[in-house]
Formats: structure tokens, sequence, C-alpha cells
């Protein structure tokens, strides 16, 4: 008998895992637009320190982060066991705000001379290079930013997590969201750090002088290198504003009446496509969610300038 509740015992922890690790994935498939959105964000946000400060500044970032999904993963598994029907509001707001920062981001862009962008960046250039300038308050405003930008971010990634996993057991929850708390943390920061010093890694191998096949081998990996992360950067900023619109308007899309009727649509549409049908359904998905998420993020910005106005015009 004792043989017999052992096996079973093992076998029952043996499915839990099992399921833990098939949600997991499930769960980030669905998150990977955040995630990636949180590597660009952060990976931007400690951009502009000193070289010798930056990892840090990550670090930091780091400890912070894992403050903060200390306490979102009992907040979402608290609000799951005792109002689970606030998961879907809560993922709606988070959808909004991602198409609302998004559109905020492409605005910012437009309507920001180029002259103020390049002068912002001189500035910047200067008070890195000159001694006196106490760069503490800037590091730890950059810090802060980061920290609450990565907040909002992680919120919004645990939350689709467990609208993926609300129908499963606790327990099967309890592992998916700690998972995905635990990979998200480790992985975002893991390369914030190595994006942040590739560029230092390109200026130390460059300057190798040793005139060996090796050291000639590193010279020109380091010159590819520095040639290659400011197009990373900027790469990395429109995936992740992208991805902003995409993961934002696709759960806008499925939360208003009508909406995951015309994203179906869609794909459906794109399945009857003679070349690779599957790939241009999912395309045609993803374009309606972009577009959803773009118009939402516009409307949005519109309602929040005219309040800001109105909010002024009122104190004056």
């Amino acid at each position: 008998m004792a043989g017999t509740s052992l096996l079973t015992l093992l076998d029952d922890i043996a499915t839990i895992l099992d399921d833990v690790a098939v949600m997991t994935k499930v769960a980030a498939r669905k998150t990977a637009g955040v995630l990636g959105d949180d590597l660009a964000l952060n990976a931007e946000q400690v951009t502009g320190v000193r070289a010798s400060r930056e990892l840090p500044v990550v670090w930091a970032v780091f400890k912070g982060s894992a403050r903060n999904k200390a306490v979102l993963v009992p907040a979402a598994l608290l609000i799951s066991a005792v109002l689970p029907q606030l998961i879907t509001p809560l993922l709606m707001l988070g959808g909004a705000f991602l198409c609302y920062e998004g559109f905020e981001k492409v605005a910012h862009k437009w309507l920001e001379p180029e002259s103020e962008r390049e002068q912002h960046h001189t500035e910047q250039v200067k008070a890195n290079r000159d001694p006196q300038v106490d760069m503490v308050a800037f590091e730890q405003g950059k810090i802060k930013g980061a920290i609450r930008t990565d907040f909002i971010l992680s919120a919004e990634i645990i939350v689709i997590a467990l609208g993926t996993v609300k129908a499963m057991s606790l327990v099967t929850q309890v592992g998916v969201l700690v998972t995905i708390a635990v990979l998200m943390t480790i992985g975002v920061y893991g390369l914030v750090a190595a994006i942040v010093r590739m560029d230092d890694v390109g200026i130390a191998w460059t300057e190798d002088t040793a005139k060996t096949t090796f050291a000639s081998m590193k010279r020109s990996l380091g010159g590819a290198l520095l040639s290659f992360a400011p197009y990373l950067m900027k790469t990395l900023t429109v995936v992740g504003t992208a991805a902003m619109f995409l993961v934002g308007g696709g759960i806008l899309m499925h939360g208003i009446p009508g909406g995951a009727a015309l994203t179906h649509a869609a794909e459906a549409f794109g399945q009857t496509f003679a070349v690779l049908p599957d790939l241009v359904g999912g395309l045609a998905g993803m374009l309606i969610n972009g577009i959803g998420g773009l118009l939402a993020g516009a409307i949005l910005v519109g309602l929040m300038t005219a309040f800001n106005k109105m909010r002024g015009q009122s104190a004056h």
C-alpha cells in the first residue's frame, strides 16, 4: 500500500510538472511580445550612463525587478483565487496602456524636432565626460525609471500568463507564474547587460595589438560589434514599439465585442492563399491586432492630451 501511494504521489507530481512545462510554453509564447518590449525599453533606459557604471545600474534594476515580481505574483494569484472575474478587465487595462504608451512614443518621435534630440544627446555625452558632474542623481533617476517601466510591463506579463492558466489548478498556476517570473527576470536583464556592454567589448577587442591570427580575428569581430551595436538598439526599439501595438491590440481585440471575430476572419481569409496559407493567415491576424492597437493608442493619447490641457486651463 505504501509503495502504491508513493507511486501515485510521484505520478501526480510528474503530471503537475508536465502541466507546468506545457502551460509555461503557452504563456511564454503569449507574452513574447511584451518580453521583447521589456528588453528594448530597459536596454534603452540603461543606456547613457558612464561605461564603468553600466553593469552596476543593470544589477540595481535587476534587483528592483525581482522585488516587483515578488509583489506581482502573489497579488495575481490572490486575484485569481478571490476575484477571478477581474482578470479580463485587468488584461484590457494593460492592453490599453501598452497601446497608449506605444502611440505616445511614436508621436513623440514624430513631433520632437531633430535639433532637440541632437541637443539632448550632446548634453548627455558632455555630462558623462565631465568629472565635475555628479552622476549619482542621474543614475538613480535612470534606475527608478527603469524599475517603474519594469513594474508595468511585468504586471502585464504576469496577468497575460495568469490568463492562460486561470482554468488550471492552483499548484499549476503557481508553478507557471513563478517560472515565467524567474525566467523573464534573468533572461531580460542578462540580455540587457550583454547589450549595454557590447560596444565596450568591441572597443577592447579592436585594441588588441598582438600580431597573432587570433588577435586579428578579435579586432575584426570587435569592429563588427561596434558597427552592429547601434543597429541592434534601433531594431530593439522598433520591435519593442511594434510589440506594444500587437500585444495590446490583440488583448483589446479579443476583449471588445466583435473584435475576436474580426481577427479570426482575417486569419481565415489569409489561409485561403495558395502560398504559405498558415503564415499569411497569422500575419493577417497580427495586422488586424496591430491596426486595432494603433487606433486605440491614438484615441487614448488624444483623450489624455485633451484632459491635460483642460486640467492646465482649470488650474489657471
